[in-house]
């Protein structure tokens, strides 16, 4: 499934650090928007954030782990 710039998508992010944050387990429905695709193998997006993690407001993140809302 391949994800469009500005689609609002939900996101797991359990397990997944940025910088110094670590996103704990139960962080698996994060609210997003998708910025750009980053890779295609295997395909990763840029995730903008509707609620900002400890000053984390975007991240990238593979594509089994976003669904569409």
């Amino acid at each position: 499934m391949a994800f469009q710039v500005g689609q609002k998508v939900r996101c797991n992010l359990a397990g997944i650090q940025v910088g110094e944050v670590l996103f704990h387990a139960a962080v698996t429905d994060a609210v997003g928007e998708i910025v750009e695709q980053t890779s295609a193998e295997p395909p990763r997006y840029r995730v903008r954030l509707m609620f900002s993690f400890r000053g984390v407001t975007e991240v990238e993140v593979a594509e089994e782990r976003i669904r569409p809302m």
